[in-house]
């Protein structure tokens, strides 16, 4: 798939102009690539048809070319498929967290447990992994061959029938011994999968696992998503690993077994090694498919320009006329984008690398204390604050929870604000900026 989709995405930037038939052409090129993948045909039309749809569509920000734009909306709709932020992992403070990996066999989910398990030990978690699959027997020896040394326990019994059990037995043990995390490693062959599917059932019930993590073997087709549905049917998938990603695996089949559970992928595995395992960063994989490594910059300079005013709001401040919650507003877009530091550091504007960090700071907590200055005021001291006098401030003050001196800051800051906007040079500035 990432071959095929770099291959499309290359012959689109290389056209002179993003023009309908270029974004159309480019559209089925996503199409080709993700079913000759093994995605489903509803989903790749899904997609597809959402990626046309806002490419042409949406309104273009002053200074982005439409070829950014277009870019920017392949990369959003494939990286919400598999989770539009980077996974982390984290147990919500519950101890012992048990996790209960499901899978066939074949995915590799014995060595997976192991894999996850030193990467938990090694990010300061005591671990421990109870080995359920009775159908296999060398699985309890896979495990201790990979994971007594790195001191990490595993509980099993190799001469016990009974997987339900064994692993009720595993985590009360490790539970005893104040393990923070159980991975509960289960069967992925019965004769029938009918038996398979009624066994994980038992266990859920049995173990009641904080979270079910599905191991999909990143190789195989579309009947991943077959596979996943039987398996959430069975026991609800919360999270998905994907394994032999190091191969060349089509990958689509993980894109349908996403779609039939409605779990993200949270890990990955990346090779032969127990350390060959990491988070799942899916803007990062997106980026390195589509062959552009800046690519998440380029999102960011997009989102950057997409912060403007309306067109009565855009009037008002190119002749002075805009209010407090105007100001405030305007500072606050530029916080959801992330730290300010970052977002400051991609402004063309002088110095602003050079800034203080806790200055920066400084400014992100300032932007907070006005917005609720804000909120306190009445709609004519937002419009009109130029009648804000000691007893409103105080007032004001109050009822934000904050210092008059912060309300004051506030009005000292608008007021020059509006005397710069009405330097002409400025307002020339603005005018070609919306131009």
């Amino acid at each position: 798939m990432g071959k095929a989709l770099k291959d499309v995405f290359t012959k689109f930037l290389s056209t002179p102009s993003a023009d309908r038939k270029a974004v159309e052409e480019l559209v089925r090129g996503i199409q080709r690539s993700l079913l000759m993948a093994d995605v489903k045909v509803e989903l790749v039309q899904r997609l597809s048809e959402s990626i046309k749809e806002k490419a042409l569509t949406e309104r273009l920000p002053p200074g982005v070319s439409r070829k950014d734009h277009v870019i920017r909306v392949v990369y959003e709709e494939l990286s919400s498929l598999l989770g539009s932020k980077p996974a982390k992992f984290t147990t919500g403070g519950k101890k012992p967290y048990v996790i209960m990996l499901l899978g066939i066999q074949g995915t590799g989910k014995t060595t997976t447990a192991a894999k996850l398990a030193n990467y938990l030990k090694a990010n300061g978690y005591k671990v421990g992994v109870v080995c359920a699959d009775t159908y296999r027997p060398a699985a309890y020896t896979q495990l201790r061959q990979l994971l007594d040394p790195r001191g990490i326990p595993v509980y099993g019994e190799p001469d016990g029938q009974d997987p339900i059990k064994i692993a009720v037995n595993g985590v009360e043990v490790f539970s005893r011994q104040g393990v923070d995390v159980i991975i509960v490693d289960t069967a992925g062959r019965h004769k029938q999968q009918d038996e398979l599917m009624e066994e994980m059932r038992r266990l859920e019930k049995a173990i009641k696992p904080d979270e079910n993590i599905l191991v999909i073997d990143g190789t195989i087709g579309q009947q991943a998503g077959a596979h996943a549905a039987a398996f959430h049917k069975a026991a609800p998938v919360g999270s998905i690993i994907v394994t032999k990603l190091d191969t060349s695996a089509k990958g689509g089949g993980v894109l349908s077994a996403i779609a039939e559970t409605g779990a993200q992928v949270k890990f990955v595995g990346v090779g032969e090694r127990l350390e060959d395992f990491e988070l799942f960063n899916p803007g990062g994989y997106i980026a390195s498919i589509l062959g552009i490594p800046d690519i998440e910059s380029l999102v960011e300079r997009v989102k950057l320009a997409e912060i403007s005013m309306d067109e009565e709001r855009m009037k008002s401040m190119l002749t002075g006329k805009f209010t407090l919650e105007d100001l405030v507003n305007q500072l606050s877009s530029l916080t959801k984008l992330g730290p300010l530091r970052k977002i400051v550091a991609k402004l063309p504007l002088p110095g602003v690398a050079d800034l203080p960090e806790d200055e920066l700071e400084k400014a992100e907590e300032r932007i907070k204390k006005w917005s609720a200055i804000i909120k306190s005021m009445t709609s004519e001291e937002k419009t009109n604050p130029g009648i804000m006098d000691g007893s409103r401030i105080r007032r004001v003050a109050r009822g934000a929870g904050v210092l008059e001196r912060d309300v004051r800051e506030l009005l000292k800051n608008y007021h020059a604000s509006r005397r710069m906007l009405k330097d002409r040079k400025l307002r020339h500035m603005l005018r070609q900026a919306r131009g």
